[in-house]
This record gives structure tokens, sequence and C-alpha cells, in this order.
């Protein structure tokens, strides 16, 4: 072998080959543009987007690793996404998985998810923060004298 040297496969290499995928319409209903990366679970992704979550459970983009999707405030955008592969366990993101994929039902998830969606007006400019996030971005520290 030489260092660096490329040996590359005689026939193309086919990504998510005989994957589940499946094509959904997408709508940013926010105030702010919102970016979705490759392998962030769809279904989780930012509340401000509007879409059939409960048929992305379980998917996610199907790009290039290491890319993403933009929308900005308004787009409405066609996306195909892919099954997730593994062991099929989806931890963080938004929590509203936490555990084996296989477990969850789309009712599960829907309940779990209900009124999330905030409208724009009563969104508050730290959007999706914690709780406590929010309470100090309400409070303005940033503009207190010293």
């Amino acid at each position: 072998m030489i260092p660096g040297e490329y040996k590359l496969a005689s026939e193309p290499v086919v990504c998510n080959k005989d994957r589940e995928t499946l094509t959904l319409e997408v709508l940013n209903r926010g105030d702010r543009p919102v970016q979705v990366g490759s392998h962030f679970h769809f279904a989780e992704a930012n509340r401000a987007l509007d879409f059939d979550r409960s048929r992305a459970l379980g998917f996610r983009l199907d790009i290039p690793a290491g890319t993403a999707v933009r929308l900005e405030p308004g787009d409405v955008r066609t996306v195909r996404l892919v099954a997730l592969g593994g062991d099929r366990t989806v931890f963080g993101f938004r929590d509203l998985v936490d555990g084996p994929l296989e477990s969850r039902t789309s009712a599960d998830f829907d309940a779990a998810h209900a009124g999330e969606l905030t409208p724009p007006r009563s969104r508050s400019a730290a959007g999706d923060a914690p709780e406590p996030l929010k309470s100090r971005a309400a409070d303005d520290y940033s503009n207190q004298s010293r």
C-alpha cells in the first residue's frame, strides 16, 4: 500500500440501498431559518417545521453525510427521508422518542408531540431553549447598567 493511495471499487457504491424511503412536504412556519442535518431524527426536528411527524418517525434526511437542508421562514420544500439503520434506538435530539423505535407507535409519538407548535407571535427570542434560558432572555441581562 502506498500512503495516500486511493483504491476505488469497480462498481459504484449505492447508499441506503434497500432501505425504506418516503417523501414529505415541509413548511417553515417560524420567523427564523431552520437547518436540519443529515443524521438528525427528522420527526424531532425544530417545532417551527410543519409536516406529518408521525410518518417521519424513524427516518432521517436522504442526503450525503455531513450536509443539511435549510428552510427559510415561509419556505415549503419536499424532502426525501430514509429509514434509520443500526439498532434503531434514538436518544437525545428533543427527547421525544428516547429509546427503541420499535417500542413506539405513531400514536405515542403524536401524544408526546401534541401542542408543541407554538404560534409565531408568541415565540420568544430564545426559541426552543429550555425554560431557564427563556426567562434569562426575557430579563435581558445585556441591557442592565453596571
